[in-house]
């Protein structure tokens, strides 16, 4: 099956990874996004804030008609995690959603929508939830733009203008750059800066902390595969790679794709670290003649979501944060990714791209760097 896909947050770390895999499957596809996806593929591009009703409206009228939506756009609040239980952040993500969909049904289009929720509508960043999470229990007691998304969608099927599919990733990891959510970047902006002092890549979070990860790939895999399947319209999915991870335990895998020895572990809070040091980032992308030397532009607002992933805050130990995934294998996609593998790729990819210091470049930095402090 093939149609024409609108993918909204194109640019994000979940969009750039549609993009690719619908536009790999023979899709029409146009991506709605502020910035210009960094993806080789065939592909139209809307430049729109999907905050601007009108303007949204006028880029979505002139599209042929839509046969499917991804909905992977995203406002955060400057203080990512605190803005999860903003007002302010629920209302203008309702709004965006609706200005996108909005003017496509009203002339008469009626897709398949794909949207995103996770962990959090299980209370995550609120206290601890029984482990597995599954799709099928009660919605967790929080105001969070999921819910108002949610009955948006649910309102609008009922009417008979479009389906519906809702996803429920765990965290996600991908090659996007300059997004709120993607640890990639920050991984590999850490590592350069621990290079720059002579140091091996310390661990900068805290406790252990048991979690799944999905990879960006793997989701857009899903979505190509939700777009054909009956049995994917009016669901919610849980999604994850498959395997479960902890931090301390691959690190060392992080630490041999980047090119550093594992140091002792640091607990450094990243959401303060990384700007201080945005200097020295740039300075170390520009001897290397790396692709992106503006710090903001390579981790967007992902050091926030770094200190809450890593568990940088934590006291103790934290609860495990697991989400079932069999009700998506019994729907029928059964594609999996192993963790370790996923982390070795995306790192090697930004550096493909000369976003991250190659293993060599940064070995160097760091013989040279311990030859000066010694």
């Amino acid at each position: 099956m093939t149609g024409h896909v609108l993918i909204a947050g194109a640019s994000g770390v979940i969009g750039q990874s549609a993009v690719a895999a619908f536009a790999a499957g023979g899709w029409r596809v146009t991506a709605l996004s502020r910035r210009r996806p960094s993806v080789s593929a065939e592909f139209a591009h809307l430049s729109v804030d999907l905050t601007d009703r009108a303007a949204s409206a006028a880029a979505l009228n002139s599209l042929n008609p839509v046969t499917h939506v991804v909905y992977a756009a995203l406002h955060e609040e400057k203080d990512l995690v605190k803005g999860w239980q903003s007002q302010t952040q629920q209302d203008t993500n309702l709004a965006m959603l609706r200005n996108t969909l909005a003017p496509l049904t009203a002339r008469g289009d009626r897709p398949h929508v794909s949207a995103f929720q996770g962990t959090k509508a299980y209370g995550v960043h609120i206290r601890p939830f029984p482990v597995p999470a599954r799709e099928f229990w009660p919605r967790h007691d929080h105001a969070n733009f999921y819910w108002l998304h949610e009955d948006y969608l649910r309102e609008a099927a009922a009417r008979g203008n479009l389906s519906f599919t809702i996803w429920r990733p765990q965290v996600v990891f991908g090659s996007a750059i300059g997004v709120a959510m993607n640890l990639i970047p920050v991984l590999g902006v850490w590592a350069a800066l621990c290079a720059a002092r002579g140091d091996g890549l310390s661990f900068p979070g805290g406790p252990a902390y048991l979690l799944e990860a999905v990879d960006a790939d793997l989701i857009a895999r899903a979505l190509v595969w939700a777009a054909g399947s009956d049995r994917a319209r009016g669901e919610i999915f849980n999604i994850t790679n498959g395997d479960v991870f902890v931090w301390q335990n691959v690190w060392p895998t992080i630490a041999a794709a980047v090119g550093l020895p594992v140091a002792p572990p640091r607990r450094v809070e990243l959401a303060q670290a990384l700007p201080a040091a945005a200097q020295d980032w740039q300075q170390t992308a520009q001897t290397l003649g790396l692709s992106e030397p503006n710090m903001a532009a390579m981790i967007g607002r992902s050091h926030h979501y770094a200190d809450f992933t890593l568990a940088t805050h934590a006291t103790r130990d934290p609860a495990p944060a697991l989400v079932s995934t069999i009700k998506l294998r019994q729907a029928g996609f059964n594609d999996c990714v192993d963790t370790e593998a996923m982390f070795a790729r995306l790192i090697v990819d930004l550096q493909t791209q000369r976003l991250l210091p190659s293993p060599d470049d940064t070995a160097r930095i760091f013989t040279l760097s311990k030859g000066a402090i010694a």
